[in-house]
């Protein structure tokens, strides 16, 4: 079988930080990373001036969009209008089925397309109601890092697409994968809370917040163990309302919210391995239950765990 077709779309002046996030998750060579075609489509002609002043030579245009099995626009310019040929190319690559991505700004185009008309979709935060003005039908939702709506994903803004990347990763190849470039990358693996720009200490920056860090790690290596709001308070010496306020700073989300997604990650990991059964997988992420992982399983991902174990074995 060759390997998955990666067409990224790049045009003049566009910033290299945007161009450079796909190109590092799918074009670099990962350990144990399955082989990508990474192809950079110049939307205009001749060479691509970024908006670091320096320019880059695209082997391909828009005929390179032609066989991809994944398009990736990792920005656009607000206002700059949308070449018909691009328009044009996507949808009917919409049509064939494959899967499209706008990072950041690059919802506009997909937007612009008229392929988010009816969908859930992101983008920036800034830009958030200038986008909702522009395209009322689109479903936006502007407080979450990505959102998938059918074969259409968006991101937020900026860093949030290395988490959407991430995503796509793990959706095809598991969350043992996903995680070993996630650390190569040195980011989290999945962040929580919404767009990263509102999380106001995103890493510890004080001896309180890297003492709270070092116990998300136990709790990591502990998930079988009963975990609790006070338990967790009580090993930091801190009030409830100490505690939740510390935790959320650090996280951007709730110690209930938090311990379900590091016990759901767990979970994709030992399904994936097929050494487990259920009920083992539910007892060693501290479920409990085969009922409560299915439950959670199903509300997260959409599939019971015993799907997703067969679709990784397959």
């Amino acid at each position: 079988m060759s390997p998955p077709v990666i067409a990224v779309l790049a045009f003049q002046h566009i910033s290299p930080f945007h161009l450079s996030v796909p190109c590092v998750v799918f074009g670099d060579a990962h350990p144990d990373m399955p082989a990508f075609t990474l192809r950079v489509c110049a939307v205009d002609a001749g060479p691509i001036r970024t908006s670091a002043g320096f320019s880059i030579a695209c082997d391909y245009g828009l005929e390179g969009l032609d066989g991809a099995d994944i398009i990736i626009l990792p920005s656009w310019q607000v206002g700059r209008p949308v070449p018909d040929a691009l328009v044009q190319a996507l949808q009917q690559a919409s049509q064939a089925g494959v899967q499209i991505v706008g990072l950041c700004l690059g919802a506009y185009v997909l937007a612009e397309a008229g392929l988010l008309d009816g969908r859930n979709a992101t983008t920036h935060w800034a830009y958030a109601e200038d986008f909702a003005s522009r395209y009322p039908q689109v479903r936006l939702d502007p407080a979450v890092l990505y959102v998938e709506d059918g074969p259409l994903l968006t991101s937020a803004g900026t860093a949030a697409g290395l988490d959407c990347c991430l995503h796509l990763l793990r959706q095809r190849y598991g969350a043992e994968l996903a995680n070993g470039v996630a650390r190569r990358l040195v980011v989290p693996p999945h962040r929580q809370g919404g767009q990263a720009q509102f999380i106001a200490q995103p890493l510890p920056v004080s001896a309180g917040d890297a003492r709270l860090a070092a116990l998300l790690d136990w709790v990591r290596a502990n998930l079988a163990q009963t975990h609790t709001l006070d338990s967790l308070a009580a090993r930091m010496a801190m009030s409830r309302r100490s505690f939740t306020r510390h935790f959320r700073q650090l996280t951007g989300s709730t110690v209930g919210q938090w311990l379900v997604s590091e016990r759901l990650r767990y979970s994709q990991r030992l399904l994936e391995s097929a050494e487990y059964s259920v009920e083992q997988v539910a007892a060693l992420a501290g479920f409990g239950s085969a009922a409560a992982l299915r439950h959670h399983f199903r509300l997260h991902y959409g599939v019971s765990p015993m799907q997703w174990q067969q679709n990784f074995q397959a």
